[in-house]
């Protein structure tokens, strides 16, 4: 299940490339605004899943070894708000937000095989195509 519900996680962001590529040209502000929306919300969820894989290991490892992960669990969340402050700010967007949520979405693996030690016997087989999907069709929506 974890599989089919991860790929139905690129969805949003499939549909939003689409509508970036071939749409009529009203929907394409809209169509950036939710890509970067859901790149962040879903890096954001990446870092609570290694908050919850840290968490849940034994004392002794999360005292000795895991003490970075703690700081990289709550990176995403600050990186994908901060995609949020040039738009706010009247600086140019989204396309610089989108280029560094793909690089995050990309970077997010390397946490990912920290992890696979603590994390369930599939984690990597999922966490690869999800991250490689999201990331290149963030990028895809970063250069529609």
């Amino acid at each position: 299940m974890p599989r089919w519900l991860g790929l139905a996680g690129l969805l949003p962001q499939l549909i939003c490339v689409a509508v970036l590529y071939s749409g009529p040209d009203y929907s394409r502000e809209p169509a950036q605004i939710i890509s970067v929306a859901y790149a962040a919300l879903i890096l954001s969820f990446l870092g609570g899943t290694w908050w919850g894989i840290a968490a849940m290991a034994p004392a002794a490892e999360r005292r000795r070894a895991l003490g970075w992960v703690w700081i990289a669990a709550v990176l995403p969340a600050l990186v994908g708000l901060a995609c949020f402050l040039p738009w706010l700010l009247g600086w140019e967007w989204p396309e610089p937000s989108l280029i560094m949520l793909a690089g995050g979405l990309l970077v997010s693996l390397g946490v990912d095989a920290k992890l696979n030690s603590l994390a369930p016997p599939w984690w990597m087989a999922l966490r690869v195509p999800l991250s490689i999907g999201l990331g290149l069709l963030t990028m895809a929506a970063a250069l529609a």
